[in-house]
C-alpha cells in the first residue's frame, strides 16, 4: 500500500533525525611521515618507516584508542625547496594531524613557517641542530642535538690529557653546532683546537682532509658526518693514512651508526664516540624495541634514527591521547613539555621549555662481541639538556 504524503514526510524528518542523532563514525589520525625514501639517504626512511609501523603494530594498529594513517613523503635527501612543497601538500591536501620525520636541518627549517601557520604538531625524528625547535612552537624534537653528545665528549678528551684536536665536520647546519660544541667546551677545559677543516656535503674524497690532520701535530681529531656513506669514507680514509698507527685518536659521535656498523670490518674496533643511544644498550626496553622492529622489518637497524622515530610515535600517541583525537595544535604541544618515559635508550624526557628530549649520553667504544662489531657503552654521562639551547 503507498505511503500517504504526510507519512512520507513524516518517515524522511525520522530517518533525518535518526541519522543526525547517531554518532560520526570517528575518522582515522593522520600522520605524515617526512624523510628520503631514495637515494644516497634513503636507509633514514626506510628506518622512520619500520619504527613507526613497529611501534603502531605494538600499540595493537591503534594509538590512543583512533585508527591511524601513516603517510611518507620523501625529500630524496638535502632538499629545502622540496621538502617545503611536500609538506605544504600533506597539510593542505591531505590534511594531516601531525608530522613527524626530518633528517636534514635545512628541510626541516623550511617548514618551520608552514608548521607555525597550521599548528601541526611536527615531531623531529633526526635532524640535530639546535636551533630547529626555537623555528615554530610546534616543533618537539625525539632525536638529538650536536651541542647535546659533543660537550660532554669534549669533557672527556680533556681529562684523557689530550691536549691537541682538530675538529673535521660536513658543512651545514649539524656540522658547523659540532664544531661549535667542542670547540667552545675543550678550550673551557683548557685544550686548543689547533685546526677547523669544513667538509662539502657532496665530499666522497676524505683522503687530502685526512692529510691535513694527520699534518697537523693533534692527538686526536673530532668529527661529524652525516650518516651513510660519508661515515664510511671517512673512516677508510682515517685508517688508510695512518692515523690510527700513529696515535691520532677518533673522536665522534655517529659515525659507527649501527646502519654502516658491519661494513667497516676490524678496522672500527676501539673507536671512541660519544652518543646517546647503542643498539647494545642493556635494558628491558631496549630489547622489545629491537624485537619489534626485527619483527617489522628484518633489515631495519636498531640505530639513531629507528629509536628517535619509535620515540617520536611515543610522544605522538601522548599528544593523540590528549586531544581525544581531535586537531588541537597548542593542547597536543602543551602535553608534549610535560612528557617523560623509559626510553630504549634509556630514561628520558621533554625539556618543558626547549620542547627538545633530554637525555643520558654514553661514551661508546667499538668492541667486536660474539664475532659481531657493536657500540658498546663504557661509561655514562648522565641525563645531559640541548646544551647549544643553553648558550
Amino acid at each position: 500500500m503507498p505511503l500517504s504524503r504526510r507519512a512520507l514526510v513524516c518517515a524522511l524528518a525520522a530517518s533525518s533525525f535518526a541519522l543526525a542523532a547517531a554518532p560520526a563514525q570517528a575518522q582515522s589520525v593522520k600522520i605524515g611521515i617526512v624523510g628520503p625514501f631514495s637515494g644516497p639517504f634513503a636507509h633514514y626512511g626506510a628506518l622512520f618507516k619500520a619504527a613507526a609501523e613497529a611501534y603502531v603494530a605494538g600499540q595493537g594498529g591503534k594509538l590512543g584508542g583512533r585508527e591511524v594513517e601513516l603517510i611518507y613523503r620523501d625529500t630524496g635527501g638535502p632538499n629545502p625547496a622540496q621538502t617545503k612543497s611536500l609538506v605544504q601538500e600533506l597539510i593542505v591536501k591531505d590534511k594531516v594531524d601531525y608530522l613527524g620525520g626530518f633528517v636534514f636541518t635545512p628541510n626541516a627549517l623550511a617548514v618551520a613557517p608552514l608548521i607555525q601557520q597550521s599548528q601541526t604538531p611536527t615531531v623531529i625524528f633526526n635532524a640535530a641542530t639546535s636551533s630547529i625547535t626555537e623555528k615554530s612552537d610546534y616543533f618537539v624534537r625525539t632525536g638529538y642535538t650536536l651541542w647535546q653528545v659533543t660537550v660532554p665528549l669534549a669533557r672527556w678528551a680533556a681529562k684523557q690529557n689530550i691536549a691537541r684536536v682538530v675538529t673535521a665536520v660536513t658543512d651545514y647546519g649539524p656540522g658547523l653546532d659540532a664544531e661549535a660544541a667542542f670547540k667552545s667546551e675543550f678550550a673551557r677545559q683548557g685544550g686548543t683546537v689547533v685546526e677547523s677543516i669544513r667538509m662539502p656535503i657532496a665530499t666522497t674524497d676524505f683522503g687530502p682532509f685526512v692529510q691535513r690532520i694527520k699534518a697537523s701535530g693533534a692527538q686526536a681529531v673530532y668529527t661529524f658526518l652525516p650518516g651513510g656513506p660519508p661515515n664510511l669514507g671517512f673512516i677508510k680514509a682515517y685508517n688508510e693514512n695512518g692515523l690510527a698507527k700513529s696515535g691520532v685518536r677518533f673522536l665522534g659521535t655517529a659515525e659507527t651508526d649501527e646502519f654502516d656498523l658491519q661494513k667497516f670490518g676490524d678496522s672500527a674496533v676501539g673507536l671512541t664516540t660519544a652518543f646517546h643511544y647503542s643498539g647494545a644498550h642493556d635494558s628491558a626496553a631496549n630489547k622489545a624495541f629491537v624485537a619489534a622492529l626485527k619483527k617489522q622489518d628484518p633489515g631495519a637497524a636498531a640505530n639513531y634514527a629507528s629509536v628517535g622515530a619509535w620515540d617520536g610515535m611515543h610522544v605522538i600517541q601522548k599528544m593523540i591521547e590528549a586531544t581525544g583525537g581531535r586537531k588541537d595544535g597548542p593542547k597536543a604541544i602543551a602535553t608534549a613539555r610535560t612528557l617523560q618515559w623509559e626510553s630504549p635508550r634509556g630514561p628520558v624526557r621533554i625539556d618543558g621549555k626547549t620542547r627538545h628530549i633530554t637525555q643520558d649520553v654514553y661514551l661508546r667504544q667499538v668492541e667486536k662481541v660474539g664475532g659481531v662489531l657493536v657500540n658498546k657503552e663504557v661509561e655514562s654521562f648522565g641525563p645531559q639538556v640541548d646544551h647549544g639551547l643553553a648558550q
